[in-house]
């Protein structure tokens, strides 16, 4: 069990496997979500699409609109 000392500022340091575990960083904020039997969970607020920027590389050569045509053709599928 991993655990963590309050200090008399009534902070804590969350330990690096628990942080990473949680995908926290500088700035990540956590809700405290009373759990009915007196105690709590933790939770990562979700995070913002705004977050995302920057996670999915830009594509190797342009893309057009007929490739991205082509591409939807490819994946769609008659329903009825």
């Amino acid at each position: 069990m991993t655990s963590a000392t309050v200090t008399s500022k009534g902070q804590i340091t969350i330990p690096a496997d628990v942080r990473a575990k949680l995908g926290l960083h500088p700035g990540s904020r956590l809700d405290f979500v009373p759990t009915g039997t007196g105690g709590y969970e933790i939770h990562r607020q979700s995070a913002s699409v705004r977050d995302l920027k920057g996670s999915v590389p830009p594509p190797t050569r342009p893309v057009t609109v007929a490739d991205m045509n082509d591409a939807i053709a490819a994946g769609a599928t008659d329903v009825r």
